[in-house]
């Protein structure tokens, strides 16, 4: 119990002088989780709204990969990706491994089937019949669509949430496309095994802060949209 709390006395102390190792790695955390989760916005919330409205033969199929790759262990999805960009891999001309970039793609992987399967949950509560009668009232395509998403945005918001918080937590993925390579691929979660494994514990309950206080602050503002936006319906 004293190691922990001489731990945590000596992990504020570096939060409160600024380290600059620390700083780096978070905003590398903050850098490619946010553009992960980005991308599996941009992509994930059409699919999501065509898997939810359409009518197509595998419909059924694509929303049980959808809810598979939920539930998807991220060191899997990490092999996998490692497997494509490793040097003898389909894409291994590209030198991706080992860079921000691979990570970025083991991430997009990750967050992408729940922002699919948030946004479709979403859609599908909306009335079967509310695009039909925005079109009769003369909304656009673009239009309704726009009207569309503001009316499931409270679902669309928790998807935001879902996929940045299981990106920005995951270590496994992040480490094997990653390579955990200090001052370039040392994220957050790759940097608290690095030294708790070291037993450097000061340093790994400083970065277990930053990271825990990093999530909190992003799902605490979207948590308050969210509300907001609930209270003003």
């Amino acid at each position: 119990m004293e190691a922990l709390w001489d731990g945590l006395k000596e992990a504020v102390r570096l939060i409160a002088e600024g380290d600059a190792e620390l700083r780096d790695i978070a905003l590398r955390t903050i850098a490619v989780s946010g553009v992960a989760t980005l991308l599996a916005m941009l992509g994930g919330v059409p699919l999501g709204y065509a898997l939810a409205r359409g009518r197509f033969r595998g419909r059924t199929v694509l929303l049980g990969v959808v809810n598979t790759g939920m539930g998807m262990p991220p060191v899997v999805m990490g092999l996998i990706v490692w497997l494509m960009l490793v040097r003898s891999g389909p894409f291994g001309d590209l030198e991706l491994i080992y860079t921000k970039r691979a990570m970025v793609i083991a991430q997009l992987l990750i967050a992408t089937p729940l922002v699919v399967g948030f946004t479709a949950a979403a859609v599908q509560a909306l009335p079967r019949d509310l695009p039909d009668l925005l079109a009769v009232l003369g909304a656009g395509r673009l239009r309704s669509l726009f009207l569309l998403a503001r009316e499931a945005q409270l679902g669309l918001l928790a998807a935001i949430m879902a996929g940045f918080g299981a990106v920005v937590s995951e270590v496994g993925a992040s480490m094997t496309v990653g390579g955990n390579l200090q001052g370039n691929t040392r994220v957050l979660t790759t940097a608290i095994v690095t030294e708790t494994s070291r037993g450097n514990n000061d340093r790994a309950i400083a970065l277990g802060i930053i990271l825990l206080a990093m999530a909190f602050l992003v799902n605490l503002l979207l948590t308050m949209v969210q509300q907001r936006r609930a209270v003003a319906r």
